[in-house]
């Protein structure tokens, strides 16, 4: 999958975001959007996503070389943001059901393989407004590394996660981002340290 932005911007009422955005995120390739907090990652993240509409310039995909419609983006896309909620009422087992409704599995993933990769087998039938911050963060993380699809988005995928979170995250991006268009938004390097490309959203004020 790659996705080709020309002349993208954004803005909010009078003030804009960003501007100005010409940059192309190619098939198995890692990248990291940086900036400080407020400067508009998650923005442009949202743009990409085709979740927002950018209010200036044209966003295009394609897969192997054939076009894909915006709104058809979604399908081909995992996403984990501090802003994507998961539904408390839901057990974790049930949490998972219905993401898989959507999605496919990983080659060799089930339930029961992503409730081990977690380490929450006693929490399987446990609600998840019952979840600690950082038991949720896991729960949005496998969710996404999991799902079959040729693009991987994440935000700040380490919010919520100690230090023993953290090197599970890198574990999954060892194991499960390969092969795939990896888009991360941070300002933290333990988060993004493995991206060869960089694109800083201050650039583009």
């Amino acid at each position: 999958m790659q996705i080709s932005l020309q002349n993208i911007g954004r803005r909010f009422n009078r003030e804009w975001i960003f501007k100005g955005v010409d940059y192309s995120f190619e098939d198995d390739n890692a990248y990291a959007i940086l900036g400080p907090n407020g400067s508009g990652k998650s923005t442009l993240l949202q743009v990409l996503t085709g979740s927002l509409a950018p209010s200036a310039g044209t966003i295009t995909y394609t897969n192997n070389n054939t076009p894909v419609a915006v709104e058809s983006a979604y399908s081909s896309l995992s996403l984990a943001t501090p802003y994507l909620e998961l539904i408390e009422d839901f057990t974790l087992e049930e949490m998972i059901d219905f993401h898989f409704k959507f999605k496919g599995y990983g080659v060799g993933l089930d339930r029961s393989a992503i409730v081990d990769l977690l380490g929450l087998q006693t929490s399987r039938n446990k609600m998840i407004k019952y979840f600690s911050s950082g038991m949720k963060q896991r729960t949005k993380l496998a969710l996404a590394f999991c799902s079959d699809t040729a693009m991987l988005m994440l935000d700040e995928p380490t919010s919520n996660l100690d230090k023993q979170g953290v090197d599970w995250y890198l574990s999954l991006i060892e194991k499960y981002a390969a092969n795939r268009l990896t888009i991360i938004c941070s300002n933290q390097p333990q988060e993004y340290g493995f991206c060869k490309h960089l694109l800083n959203i201050t650039d583009y004020k």
